[in-house]
């Protein structure tokens, strides 16, 4: 296509602009804003039929040399004004590898596999995508020794680990966990294993590094708040809590006066109980909240046995969730591998795993929240709608025509002694920016609305989830036919871009981070729903849930 110089007026002056024909409007408008300093979105640029849209097609305008083309528009608070930049410009070839490191879009760093350490690997990366974690890791210091005990001084896993994250930051290339390994080999001697090759160390379970780190950590890292007594970063946020009743399955004991037990215990993780009938993660997790135990029982005077069901009283702002896919097997003295596809969502929805009293909570809530997300989707939907196709509902010309609204109150015309036709009260119109806003005020005030649902008790608590909503932030993988053998990987969610002054948070784009060792690669969510399993391939053997935000007071997401 050729290009066209036409003259564009505004505010009095004429600039002389040469159109590209194969471009769309909104690189003309671009074109006008680099010498107007006028915004596009502030742009009403008046063309044939209508005012110039961004999607237009510069070549069906049927523009002629010399034309004049009209443009209306001013800048924005400080949009036209041009303004030396306060802080010095800094290119990234210049930046050290820590300031790299720390740009958005920076990749994360990797772990260097040390021998058969892909279980560490997949681990570390998980739990470093919870960010209280990190805090607490942070703000640990190591308590001094006392010299005046005998006993042997337990091994301080907080310290290398803290110095390990630390250093990730810093870089975007595969980092050697040298000094946690030691410290976790010392604390936990089983992970010292030799391989039975005689070559190096052998392979271990992640799930049982999982569950070892965190128990070595727990103690460790905690937090003061408006409570007296420390409390513990991971009893805050990553622990729930079981109720539980556990009944004799024999008549002979209920029929002799023995009646039900009820307790409360913690749990750090849910587990997903794999057989023949487990298609979904809620299949498996329910079966793992109702088991079967044989104890003595005190009114029989002899061994029976007893079930112990178990409801969800307390939600963790954390969720893990591990797939009981390991067995014992005997024939091959070795952890085999339960295979079966067992699928799982990006979103948890938990409310049926919880007691009666903590829905009657948690059910307002996400109710709510599923609303609010319709209504968002609604006006996404329209607005797309709208700019793709002007001439719907009743629209004529370009999207900021202003469409009819409410009407005011219907008359039928009159005739008056002249003859003339007298016109009834007219329609109100509102534009899309009018509309749009109106639409945005009601969804507000919804979010609001839903921030009032939120169970005071629950409010307080931010190491809760008052929705019983959880997204799918973090997956450990294992590729393989044992937990002895085979590969271990983990994937993280991308977090939104962070403003380096303001500390906001900006949107997600939806896609992962593959941590493969020291390779670490972008994908996006279609590769996580394949990890459901059905054979040797990549399958999740833990998931790390986070609980929805919810909006503030003010209607704003927190």
């Amino acid at each position: 296509m050729s290009s066209i110089k036409v003259v564009v007026k505004h505010q009095g002056k004429k600039y002389d602009v040469e159109v590209d024909e194969s471009t769309t409007g909104e690189v003309f408008k671009y074109q006008l804003f680099s010498l107007t300093g006028v915004e596009p979105e502030r742009q009403k640029i008046l063309v044939k039929g209508g005012q110039l849209k961004d999607d237009t097609d510069m070549s069906k305008l049927g523009l002629k040399a010399g034309q004049t083309i009209m443009m209306m528009g001013t800048p924005g608070e400080g949009g036209g004004a041009i303004v030396r930049p306060t802080e010095k410009v800094k290119f990234v070839e210049d930046m050290t590898e820590a300031e790299a490191a720390q740009q958005v879009g920076a990749t994360p760093a990797g772990l260097v596999n040390l021998g058969n350490t892909c279980y560490l690997n997949s681990t570390l990366q998980v739990l470093r995508s919870v960010p209280e974690l990190q805090d607490s890791l942070d703000a640990y210091s190591r308590p001094a020794a006392n010299t005046s005990s005998f006993s042997m001084p337990s091994v301080d896993l907080a310290t290398p680990l803290k110095q390990l994250f630390k250093g990730m930051a810093k870089t975007q290339e595969g980092m050697p966990p040298f000094s946690f390994l030691e410290a976790l080999r010392m604390a936990f001697p089983q992970f010292a294993e030799r391989s039975k090759s005689g070559n190096g160390y052998a392979q271990q379970d992640a799930e049982e590094a999982w569950s070892q780190i965190v128990s070595a950590l727990k103690p460790k890292l905690t937090l003061t708040g408006e409570s007296a007594e420390p409390v513990s970063v991971f009893d805050k946020y990553m622990t729930g809590e079981l109720s539980s009743t556990l009944e004799c399955d024999e008549p002979a004991a209920r029929e002799a006066g023995e009646e039900p037990t009820s307790s409360k215990e913690s749990f750090l993780k849910l587990s997903c109980h794999i057989d023949g009938q487990t298609n979904h993660l809620t299949d498996g997790i329910l079966k793992g909240l109702s088991e079967k135990i044989e104890k003595k029982s005190a009114v029989l005077d002899r061994d029976a046995v007893y079930t112990k069901k178990s409801k969800l009283s307390r939600l963790p702002k954390y969720l893990t969730v591990h797939f009981v896919r390991f067995f014992w097997k005997r024939e091959t003295q070795k952890k085999a591998k339960i295979m079966r596809k067992v699928t799982f969502p990006l979103e948890l929805d938990v409310v049926e795993f919880c007691t009666d009293e903590l829905k009657k909570g948690l059910i307002p809530v996400r109710d709510k929240v599923r609303e609010v997300r319709k209504d968002e989707e609604d006006m996404e939907r329209a607005r797309k709608r709208r700019k793709k196709n002007p001439l719907l509902d009743g629209e004529h010309g370009d999207s900021s025509a202003p469409k009819p609204a409410a009407k005011k109150e219907e008359k039928k015309p009159t005739t008056s002694a002249d003859g003339d036709v007298e016109m009834g009260e007219t329609e109100t119109f509102k534009t899309d920016a009018e509309f749009e806003a109106e639409q945005a005020a009601a969804l507000l005030s919804a979010k609001k609305e839903l921030h009032s649902l939120i169970d005071p008790d629950l409010l307080k608590d931010p190491g809760t989830n008052p929705s019983g909503l959880y997204e799918l932030r973090g997956v450990v993988t294992h590729q393989g036919a044992s937990a002895d053998s085979g590969h271990y990987t983990a994937y993280v969610k991308k977090t939104g871009p962070k403003d380096p002054k303001t500390g906001e948070i900006g949107e997600e784009d939806g896609k992962w981070w593959w941590f493969n060792d020291d390779k670490v690669t972008e994908v996006t969510s279609d590769k996580i729903e394949a990890l459901s399993g059905g054979g040797e391939a990549h399958s999740a053997l833990i998931l790390l849930y986070r609980a929805i935000p919810l909006p503030t007071a003010e209607g704003t997401m927190s």
